[in-house]
C-alpha cells in the first residue's frame, strides 16, 4: 500500500471529473481492507486535509476504515469523532458516496451504534436524516438507514422528526428486514403521535409481509397490530388470504394473552376488560405494553358511545354515562364533546336539559374543499396504480424475482438481534 501521505494526495488531486473520479476509486479499493484499518490511527489527522463535500469517496473510505477498525471509537476523540462523523454525513457529496454505498451504510450503522451506546440518540438523528436522500437511488427506495433513523427518533420521543421519512411512497425494498424494521418503527411513531390509523397501516403491512418463517419483529408488531386494531375499529380482522398460514399460527400462540384481550374488548364490558387487564398488567407491562393496553380500555368508552347513535336519536346525558359505565354525566360530557370534535359522531348537546341529539353525517360532498380533496385522491391512485402496474411488469421478466420461491432466504430471531427489546 502507498503512504497515507501519497493516498490522502490522490484524493485531494482526483475528486473532480467523474474519470477522476473512477481512477480514484481504482486506488482506494487496492488500499482498502485490513492494510488500511491497520493504520486507522493515524488516518483521523489526514481527514483534517480532506473536505467532506469536495473529497466524499476518499473521505469516505479513510472514515470507513476507523469507524470499522478494531480499535475503541475513544482512540480516535470519541465524541469528537462522533461530530466528524455526523458533519460528513451532513456534507458529503451524494454523487460521490454512492459509489461506495456499503462503506456509507456502514458509517451510519456505527454513528447510530454508538449514539444509542451513549444513551444519546437525538444526536445521530440529523445526520442520518441528511443520510437517507443521499444513498437513496430514487426517492422511492427504502434503505437501511430508513429503520435506524426510525429507531433513533423513537429512542429520543422525537416522534415528529420520524414524518419525514414516513410520509412518501416505498416501492423499492432491498432487503426484507428493512422492510420489517420500516414498518414496524414507523407503527411505534404513529402510535408515539397517537396517529393510530397510520400506526395500523404500517403494522398490518409488517404482519402481513411475506415470511417463510416466523421472526421476532413480526411477533411484536402483531402484539401492537391487535391493540391498535382495537383502538381504530374496535375489533380484530381476520388475516388476509395472502398471509403465510404458518406465520398466522405462530403469531397468534406467541400472542395468546392479545388475543383474549380482544375477546374481552367485543363484549363491551369495561368491567370485565377492566378486571382482565389488571390481572394480566405484569405481562404486558414486560412486553412494554401497557401504557398501549390501557388506552384499548379508553377507546372502550368511545366505542359504546358510537354504539348508542346506532340506536337513539337522543339521549340524557345521565343515561350515557350509565350506559358506557362513566362515573358521571360530566365524564359522558367530555367524552362526547372530544367526539364531536374529532368528527367519530355527529351530535349536538343542550346545555340546559342535559340531552344529547345525534344527527347524520352533514357531509354533502359538494364543497369546493371536498370537491378538491376528491380530485385530489383520485390523481394520487390514478398514478399509484400506473406505478403499481409498472412494477409488476418488470417483476414478471426480473430473473431474481421469479428465482425467490426457490432461492429465498429465511429469517429467525437472530436476524434482529440489533433492534433493543423496549421497542418491541
Amino acid at each position: 500500500m502507498e503512504s497515507l501521505e501519497a493516498l490522502v494526495a490522490h484524493i485531494q488531486g482526483l475528486s473532480g471529473s467523474p474519470e477522476e473520479l473512477a481512477h480514484l476509486h481504482s486506488l482506494l479499493k487496492q488500499a482498502d481492507g485490513e492494510p488500511l484499518r491497520a493504520h486507522a490511527a493515524a488516518l483521523v489527522p489526514f481527514l483534517a486535509h480532506l473536505s467532506p463535500e469536495t473529497h466524499s469517496l476518499g473521505y469516505l473510505y479513510l472514515l470507513e476504515a476507523c469507524a470499522t477498525s478494531s480499535s475503541n471509537l475513544s482512540d480516535f476523540g470519541g465524541g469528537d469523532f462522533l461530530v466528524t462523523i455526523g458533519g460528513f454525513l451532513t456534507a458529503c457529496s451524494a454523487d460521490q458516496i454512492r459509489l461506495a454505498p456499503d462503506k456509507f451504510l456502514n458509517v451510519c450503522r456505527v454513528l447510530k451504534d454508538q449514539v444509542m451506546q451513549l444513551n444519546m440518540p437525538i444526536r445521530g438523528i440529523a445526520p442520518l436524516r441528511a443520510a437517507v436522500p443521499k444513498i437513496q437511488s430514487s426517492p422511492e427506495q427504502l434503505t437501511p438507514v430508513h429503520a435506524d433513523y426510525l429507531l433513533l427518533c423513537l429512542l429520543a420521543k422525537q416522534y415528529k422528526a420520524g414524518l419525514s421519512v414516513l410520509e412518501g411512497d416505498i416501492f423499492e425494498v432491498d432487503q426484507p428486514k428493512d422492510l420489517f424494521l420500516y414498518c414496524y418503527y414507523g407503527g411505534m411513531i404513529y402510535v408515539g403521535l397517537k396517529k393510530f390509523p397510520k400506526a395500523l397501516e404500517l403494522l398490518h403491512n409488517a404482519v402481513t409481509a411475506p415470511m417463510s418463517s416466523l421472526n421476532a419483529i413480526a411477533v411484536e408488531a402483531y402484539k401492537k397490530y391487535i391493540l391498535v386494531s382495537l383502538i381504530v375499529n374496535g375489533q380484530v380482522p381476520p388475516f388476509p388470504k395472502y398471509t403465510s398460514i404458518s406465520a398466522q399460527r405462530s403469531m397468534r400462540n406467541h400472542a395468546q394473552i392479545y388475543a383474549e384481550l380482544s375477546t374481552s374488548y367485543s363484549n363491551g364490558s369495561k368491567t370485565d376488560l377492566e378486571t382482565f387487564i389488571q390481572s394480566n398488567s405484569a405481562a404486558f407491562q414486560s412486553d412494554n405494553n401497557l401504557g398501549l393496553v390501557k388506552q384499548v380500555l379508553s377507546s372502550m368508552y368511545k366505542r359504546n358511545i358510537q354504539r348508542l347513535t346506532q340506536t337513539y336519536l337522543t339521549l340524557s346525558l345521565e343515561d350515557i354515562a350509565r350506559s358506557v359505565q362513566l362515573e358521571t354525566p360530566r365524564d359522558a360530557e367530555m367524552h362526547v364533546l372530544r367526539m364531536i370534535e374529532d368528527g367519530e359522531i355527529h351530535a349536538s348537546i343542550n346545555q340546559k336539559d342535559g340531552m344529547v341529539s345525534f344527527h347524520e353525517d352533514p357531509e354533502q360532498y359538494k364543497s369546493v374543499e371536498m370537491v378538491e380533496h376528491i380530485d385530489s385522491s383520485i390523481h394520487r391512485l390514478t398514478a399509484l396504480s400506473k406505478k403499481l402496474a409498472s412494477i409488476d411488469q418488470n417483476m414478471s421478466c426480473d430473473t431474481a424475482y421469479l428465482m425467490t420461491g426457490r432461492d429465498r432466504g429465511r429469517f429467525d430471531y437472530d436476524d434482529f438481534d440489533s433492534v433493543p427489546h423496549k421497542y418491541f
